[in-house]
């Protein structure tokens, strides 16, 4: 269920918002290198351990997710972890895309809190990495492999925590689950999660999800700038546009010349912004990241945290990529075909256009203002990618003041943002199923160079051994509360 804006603005205005809920006070941004807070050695070794174990297993979408899942179960099961509470699990009609679901059985004092992360990776062809993408290569102070940014690292992580926990002989007061699943990434064909929550509900059914996938730490020139808690994320909905003429000989032309018009309705498109549309995730977003920022972008981003900035603060906002995309609703073209010669005049013309929706949105109202935009008849509008709808997690004082106070424990000083995300990640179905769903990822990621999806994908091995416990204080936080 979405949460109000009326509820988060009362909030911030008594000033529980940034103060007790956020716990964004000033940025003491500080080196990776300069935070000792690492597991215990035993610990820090079997993360890296697993995480080298999940890289060198090829989970493209062409060899499947079976292995790795297998692969973590034999780790949970060598830990002690009962073989009822370590299933791995695929649909019957695709037994590559395997999923693993581990247990640790708390008191039953309240609903269950379930981890979540997804096995399977991008494709990654050797000719185009300096190291293989399917080794496990340690280069100065870097991990380098497919996957070891999104997401086998938290992928190991979370299997670190768990392990740990009952090794440690901790007894939590719910129950915790995680859930290490198939298919997230484009190109699947049998989304894990999606197959969970419909034919496996009761095994996965909790009151609250943690996704690494969907959070943020966010680096910035070897300083530490934020850590996000990702509500909600933008809803993905494609349209077609089609344009048709007759054809004919290229020395005849005619004004009816199908990629002209195709041309025109996308030049307008580009050129076309969709209304500011703020939701308390991203008025609390703005608050909170003005503590970062100096003079005009401070003050306009104070401005958007009130939900009414001005013309000018919107301007201003907008000529950045990253606050741009946090201000609205974004369409634009991805994919254009048409024409079969050169000498002769199209017949037919394709283009798709990719939106990114704010999850209050209605879709019927983008695709009415995708139309207008449009604005020629000679060109036709259908849905190409269907939208999977999404609501807003309540940003929840709970949830928020758990992962401030553990990300503080390791990290004093360090600002949490909530965050609306632009991509789509798995917490979309569990969001959808009614269960509220929090992106929070403790591994710092540079904001210059990430590589997640691209070539010589890596992670820093500092930054994952911290990462390593923190995760480990959020999952026995969150565990032991009620």
């Amino acid at each position: 269920m979405a949460i109000r804006g009326g509820w988060m603005r009362g909030l911030l205005a008594a000033g529980a918002g940034v103060g007790a809920l956020l716990l964004a006070g000033a940025c003491s941004a500080q080196t990776a290198a300069a935070i000792p807070n690492a597991p215990p050695a035993a610990y820090a070794s079997l993360g890296r351990d697993m995480l080298k174990g999940l890289v060198e297993i090829d989970s493209t979408h062409a060899h499947g997710s079976t292995g790795a899942a297998r692969y973590l179960a034999a780790r949970f099961l060598a830990a002690g972890f009962p073989a009822a509470d370590v299933q791995v699990l695929a649909p019957p009609d695709h037994p590559t895309k395997g999923n693993l679901v581990v247990r640790l059985h708390g008191t039953g004092a309240g609903a269950p809190v379930m981890f979540l992360g997804h096995l399977d990776v991008v494709e990654a062809h050797r000719a185009d990495w300096t190291y293989d993408p399917f080794a496990f290569t340690l280069v100065d102070g870097y991990a380098y492999g497919r996957g070891t940014e999104d997401m086998k690292s938290g992928d190991a992580a979370m299997a670190a925590a768990l392990i740990r926990l009952r090794e440690s002989g901790f007894k939590p007061s719910r129950d915790i689950i995680v859930a290490f699943t198939a298919d997230e990434e484009a190109g699947g064909d049998a989304s894990g999660i999606d197959w969970l929550l419909k034919t496996h509900r009761p095994l996965i059914d909790a009151g609250l999800v943690i996704n690494p996938d969907g959070g943020e730490a966010a680096l910035k020139d070897g300083r530490q700038l934020y850590l996000a808690i990702q509500t909600s994320e933008k809803v993905f909905a494609t349209f077609r546009l089609e344009a048709h003429d007759k054809g004919g000989h290229s020395s005849r032309p005619t004004p009816a010349n199908p990629i002209y018009h195709m041309a025109a309705a996308l030049d307008r498109l580009s050129h076309y912004s969709f209304p500011v549309d703020l939701t308390p995730t991203t008025e609390a977003y703005f608050k909170a990241r003005a503590g970062l920022e100096t003079g005009q972008v401070r003050a306009d981003m104070l401005e958007a945290a009130t939900g009414h900035p001005s013309a000018a603060a919107v301007t201003r906002l907008s000529s950045q990529l990253d606050t741009n995309i946090a201000l609205r609703t974004t369409c634009t073209a991805t994919v254009i075909n048409g024409g079969q010669g050169e000498s002769a005049l199209p017949e037919d013309v394709t283009a798709l256009v990719q939106c990114r929706v704010m999850p209050n949105k209605p879709i019927a109202d983008v695709e009415a203002r995708l139309k207008s935009v449009i604005d020629d008849p000679a060109i036709a509008m259908s849905t190409y990618t269907a939208p999977k709808l999404s609501p807003e997690s309540p940003l929840s004082p709970q949830v928020t003041q758990t992962v401030s106070a553990v990300a503080h424990s390791i990290w004093p000083g360090l600002i949490i943002l909530p965050e609306l995300s632009a991509g789509a990640t798995d917490s979309a179905f569990t969001r959808a199923a009614g269960i509220p769903s929090y992106g929070v990822d403790g591994d710092f990621l540079s904001l210059d160079d990430s590589r997640a999806h691209g070539r010589d994908e890596r992670v820093n091995l500092a930054a994952f051994d911290q990462d390593l416990e923190f995760t480990y204080r959020l999952m026995k936080a969150l565990g032991s509360a009620n």
